[in-house]
């Protein structure tokens, strides 16, 4: 009793004097496309999650780039638009977000078909640890969120990675809801993702090819058409839409016909 008094004062002093000014949302409800369409109740849910997760969090830039409390808002503001009625829980067990100027370089070593080893060096907009920190470029944030790329939007699909992986490794399925029925789930994002994978064979196909990468990635790609493009997630993968509405108890697509009434 004593310990959830303490969080609950803890909580709101840092809704008080936390980053997220009056000043600084204002700016963010206006600059951001994603936020836009929000109700009222849904800014000041979003505005408190936002706050806390940058309480929380720890965001470090790289390579000479320096972080002010503008440009982590406009990361944690998506991130938390992702989880407005899942809770601030979703994003626990890790901490930090590093943050690189531009695209950056990994090199790993992978196996191919032959199981021989390989070193491989890719340019990376972003990248989601199962157990460590989520990686961005602030030059792919900034270009993602500052205009509505129907499809596409780094931050959402790295943090969809890490709801992925909540339940121990990111393979494209998130912790379903007790009201979620896991066949259903199963079968419409198999079916969807199986019809994918023949019309990349075909060189057709109906979202971003890179969702066929694997199920994890699926997910992610999904993700951000549900938040980006749900007009044409719901029209070109309406079970989909369906159990994504379902997973993130949110429907993106209801808030853009209200507000073209």
């Amino acid at each position: 009793m004593l310990l959830d008094w303490w969080n609950r004062r803890k909580m709101l002093r840092a809704l008080r004097k936390g980053p997220v000014t009056d000043r600084l949302w204002r700016q963010l409800r206006k600059e951001l496309p994603l936020l836009r369409p929000l109700e009222v109740n849904e800014a000041v849910k979003l505005r408190e999650l936002t706050t806390l997760f940058m309480e929380e969090k720890r965001f470090n830039g790289v390579q000479g780039i320096e972080l002010d409390d503008r440009m982590k808002a406009i990361i944690a503001s998506q991130a938390c638009l992702m989880i407005l009625r899942l809770g601030l829980e979703s994003y626990s067990g890790w901490t930090e977000i590093i943050v690189y100027p531009e695209i950056f370089r990994v090199k790993r070593t992978v196996a191919d078909e032959s199981g021989i080893m390989h070193e491989q060096d890719s340019n990376l907009s972003g990248e989601s640890w199962e157990r460590g920190p989520l990686i961005l470029s602030w030059n792919e944030v900034e270009r993602d969120s500052l205009q509505l790329h129907k499809g596409r939007n780094v931050v959402i699909h790295e943090f969809a990675h890490k709801l992925d992986a909540l339940n121990g490794r990111a393979n494209g399925m998130p912790p379903l809801h007790p009201d979620m029925p896991l066949e259903k789930w199963t079968e419409a994002l198999s079916r969807a993702y199986d019809k994918l994978q023949r019309q990349v064979e075909h060189h057709h196909a109906c979202i971003n090819p890179y969702a066929a990468t694997n199920p994890a990635e699926f997910f992610a790609v999904v993700s951000e058409y549900f938040f980006t493009a749900p007009e044409i997630l719901e029209q070109r993968c309406w079970e989909v839409y369906g159990q994504l509405r379902a997973y993130y108890r949110q429907d993106p697509l209801a808030r853009l016909k209200e507000i073209e009434r």
